[in-house]
């Protein structure tokens, strides 16, 4: 069974929208490039999805934009050539490496996690909080940036059930960032 990991860029206080952040940086990238090659799959809602497409998609003529730092191009190559999985009630089609996840969230899920491979990626806002709510998020990774946003949609709000977690790894970046990963607590035998 490969794990779910949801990975995220959050403030100090909770915001998760992806301008709230710093601004990305050549150890930021390469933190989040190695993050995507420690999966086979990524999975999507439509909203992010979409986002990602817009900005990580390889323009038809082979050369990446000229907004693009050279610090973003691995993250870039590694985001656009994974094989993608799209939750959507929607969207009719979609491409970019992609298919679409229909039906029951958490059966459809449980067999891509079900699938032999090192493991699934999800971002955004509310697929997550749904995956959460149904237990399927094995690992929980945070790059907390040291900014009070005070606005924007906040982390796991809404969250039905208490869920505590261990800590498994920390690690500081020299911008003052600090990624945090959590497992789900194991419930005693």
């Amino acid at each position: 069974m490969r794990p779910l990991r949801y990975s995220i860029n959050v403030t100090l206080d909770g915001c998760c929208h992806h301008e709230a952040g710093l601004p990305p940086d050549a150890e930021s990238m390469r933190y989040w490039t190695a993050e995507m090659e420690r999966v086979d799959a990524l999975l999507f809602g439509r909203v992010t999805y979409e986002m990602m497409e817009s900005a990580w998609r390889k323009p038809a003529t082979g050369t990446w934009p000229d907004w693009m730092d050279e610090s973003e191009v691995p993250f870039a190559e590694a985001i656009d050539r994974a094989e993608k999985h799209v939750v959507s009630s929607t969207l009719r089609e979609v491409d970019w490496n992609a298919e679409l996840v229909r039906g029951d969230l958490g059966h459809a899920v449980q067999e891509l996690k079900d699938a032999p491979g090192e493991g699934l990626w999800v971002g955004g806002v509310t697929l997550p909080l749904a995956l959460a709510d149904l237990g399927l998020i094995d690992e929980y990774e945070f790059l907390v940036h040291p900014v009070l946003a005070r606005h924007g949609p906040t982390l796991l709000a809404g969250l039905r059930e208490h869920i505590e977690l261990d800590l498994v790894d920390r690690r500081e970046l020299r911008s003052g960032a600090v990624a945090l990963r959590f497992r789900p607590k194991l419930a005693p035998a």
